[in-house]
């Protein structure tokens, strides 16, 4: 299984990204985490056999977002069985 990390750019902090997030990602059986960080973009690990529709998602976010763009980069596999959001 194919994992990534996801660093989102653009208007994606205090627009319900992350739970948008969340919810995407559960719907598709994907599991990682999203979490806010300090510089104002969205990090998240993910993991599943429909990752390409959830990076696709992830390029544009909910309707309140503005993404940017994204960058992707490979991960190890993800050893989690569940999607959360992180403080």
């Amino acid at each position: 299984m194919k994992s990534v990390k996801i660093k989102v750019f653009g208007k994606v902090q205090g627009v319900f990204y992350r739970n948008s997030c969340k919810n995407k990602a559960v719907n598709l059986g994907i599991d990682g985490f999203v979490k806010n960080k300090e510089d104002g973009t969205v990090y998240i690990e993910a993991s599943g056999d429909k990752l390409e529709e959830f990076i696709d998602w992830c390029e544009i976010g909910p309707s309140s977002a503005r993404v940017d763009h994204i960058e992707i980069e490979p991960l190890q596999v993800i050893h989690e069985n569940k999607f959360e959001i992180r403080r």
